[in-house]
């Protein structure tokens, strides 16, 4: 599900991408990186980590791989941290932390594609949030585009069907769509003097220090296992999967995102970043033996399709690159 914003920073400190062909294959590495999170969580989830320990452990270890990148890409303009604070503090706690909590939440009770199709409606909220805050009426193929991914969301929960759903877990999985609304409401501010990676490690941080107080607060589950994992019917240990949510997942996955933004532009990157959901859905496949029905994955093509509609229709200011979440 976090992150760039649309914004060039003066001298950023991932080096720009020359070749639009290599920008294109960094933005689907990218994507695939983003697309591994479900399916490398759900094991640690099922050997008895709570979803808080999990969220912790991915966006605290990536906070850590990212600090020397963004400390050199801040140069020491430490007064960007507090003139940014209010920013740097809501990313943290609601895109990242939140999102991500809500969106394994979801994991833990539904397929990995599934969960992340919903999560995806987030731009549909953004739509209407636009619409009723700021009275930006959706023209048509915007209109065209919600109602897409309403009949999506309508296959993939199957409600004319006999499939049984777990709405708990529906629920998770669209209060993680708000997550993702936020985490484009705020990524689209313009601000010109905040390294992309400097907000992305300080949101990172700020998320990872908000869950564990939750946890010590005893608002919020903390619970880990040293216990081996499956993937794919090998047993693993719990550190390669933790490893890979955290490396993987979230660091390699937002510094990538970051270079093929700055070489595609923020819309083609963005457009791109949609193939998040694929890559998902075919690694939890391969990975877990998990995979939809025909309807569900019919209506996650409409949920996408939606998507795009909404972000050709005039590009509501989506964040580079997406997260996951």
């Amino acid at each position: 599900m976090t992150s760039p914003i649309r914004t060039t920073p003066p001298r950023p400190v991932v080096p720009d991408v020359a070749h639009p062909q290599l920008g294109l294959l960094l933005a689907l590495v990218s994507a695939a990186a983003f697309g591994t999170s479900g399916t490398l969580a759900k094991p640690l989830l099922e050997a008895g980590w709570s979803s808080g320990a999990a969220v912790a452990a991915r966006i605290g270890v990536a906070a850590l791989v990212l600090l020397v990148p963004a400390l050199l890409s801040l140069r020491g303009r430490w007064h960007l941290l507090r003139r940014h604070a209010g920013l740097i503090l809501a990313y943290g706690l609601v895109p990242i932390a939140g999102c991500q909590w809500a969106y394994f939440n979801a994991v833990e009770r539904l397929d990995v594609g599934v969960a992340l199709m919903l999560e995806y409606l987030g731009l549909v909220l953004v739509v209407g949030w636009l619409w009723i805050r700021h009275g930006t009426r959706p023209r048509r193929l915007t209109g065209i585009g919600v109602v897409l991914a309403l009949l999506g969301l309508a296959l993939v929960l199957d409600v004319l069907g006999g499939v049984t759903i777990d709405l708990v877990g529906v629920a998770w999985g669209l209060l993680a769509a708000v997550g993702l609304a936020a985490y484009f409401l705020l990524s689209a501010r313009e601000i010109d003097d905040l390294p992309p990676m400097v907000l992305a490690t300080g949101g990172l941080a700020v998320g990872t220090v908000g869950i564990l107080l939750a946890g010590l607060a005893g608002l919020l589950p903390m619970a880990a296992t040293t216990d081996a994992v499956r993937f794919a019917g090998v047993t693993t240990p719990w550190w390669v999967a933790v490893a890979g949510l955290a490396v993987l997942a979230a660091a390699v996955a937002y510094a990538v995102g970051i270079a093929a933004a700055r070489s595609l532009g923020s819309k083609v990157a963005s457009f791109v970043g949609l193939t998040e959901v694929l890559f998902a859905v075919l690694f939890a496949w391969l990975l877990l033996g998990e995979l939809p029905g025909v309807l569900q994955l019919v209506g996650g093509l409409f949920i996408v399709g939606g998507v795009v509609a909404v972000r050709l229709d005039g590009d509501p200011k989506p964040a580079l690159v997406p997260d996951h979440p």
